[in-house]
């Protein structure tokens, strides 16, 4: 929902940072693996219980793949390789922040598997939807909007990260916003395909 409603806003900062990058010759690629590498980094810091640290390790890995993509469209460089490698290094980082937490909160075990499930089930639908469909928006394929999307996404990561004592509870509302989102995409895929 806030990548869809709030992007606007810090657009500007991104389309800065993309600029910056793209004068010294960097490459969104390079960008991409740049935020991979220290997005993995932040989930080793939730593991060692650097919390502050893990968060803002997480948020400057979300922001480098923001700017990833502005930098693809500024410099209309965008490739099918690209967009791979950002969806793909963005569910790794996911899944091990999502480990790390497993880690160090082994009673929680379950609550991650859940919270695991939903969000494969909801990036099953959010994919196939993309790469069925013929609309094209400002990103290389078709983006379904949720309620649960990436920034809600570190959002509850953060909040699992510095308030331990209500991280099942967090990870519990999480796992039903994800939920909710798929059936909200399967809802409009079957709108947008009935259509044809």
């Amino acid at each position: 929902m806030l990548d869809t409603h709030a992007r606007k806003y810090i657009n500007p900062i991104i389309d800065k940072a993309s600029k910056g990058f793209l004068n010294l010759k960097v490459t969104p690629n390079q960008v991409t693996v740049l935020a991979f590498i220290i997005g993995i980094t932040a989930s080793i810091a939730v593991y060692f219980n650097y919390s502050i640290l893990a968060c803002l390790l997480l948020w400057m890995s979300g922001f480098l793949d923001a700017v990833d993509g502005a930098m693809a469209r500024t410099s209309n460089n965008s490739t099918p390789w690209g967009t791979l490698l950002d969806i793909t290094f963005d569910r790794i980082v996911e899944i091990f922040i999502i480990i790390s937490l497993a880690f160090k909160f082994e009673e929680l075990l379950f609550n991650y598997l859940i919270l695991s499930c939903c969000i494969i089930f909801s990036m099953t639908i959010f994919l196939t939807v993309g790469a069925l469909s013929e609309k094209n928006g400002i990103k290389s394929f078709y983006y379904q909007a949720g309620i649960a999307e990436r920034t809600e996404g570190f959002i509850f990561f953060t909040c699992m990260i510095l308030i331990p004592n209500n991280t099942s509870l967090i990870t519990n509302i999480f796992s039903l916003l994800i939920f909710i989102t798929a059936i909200q995409r399967m809802v409009e895929a079957k709108k947008i395909f009935t259509k044809k």
